[in-house]
């Protein structure tokens, strides 16, 4: 019985309070809500790019010239690795 004088002192408080609480819980809730949507988009966004280029035929013709110059500019640098491959083939 001691608590209810403690608790009609506080209860205008309480419900200021509660209120508060009520208004920030849907409020967080909904923000919340709105930015994991928007994350959920962007990440739609960049996987549905990611899978688009990787089957892009540019991005395997990069990797084909890529290797080419690689090769060349390895032949020129070294000559005596071609004269060495071809008379071993």
């Amino acid at each position: 019985m001691s608590s209810q004088p403690f608790m009609r002192l506080f209860s205008g408080m309480n419900n200021q309070y509660t209120r508060r609480e009520v208004f920030c819980r849907n409020t967080c809730h909904d923000l919340k809500r709105f930015w994991e949507r928007e994350i959920g988009k962007q990440t739609y966004y960049r996987e549905s790019e990611e899978h688009r280029l990787g089957r892009s035929a540019l991005r395997k013709l990069r990797e084909e010239w890529k290797q080419k110059l690689e090769t060349k500019l390895r032949l020129r640098n070294n000559p005596e690795d071609t004269e060495k491959r071809t008379n071993v083939g």
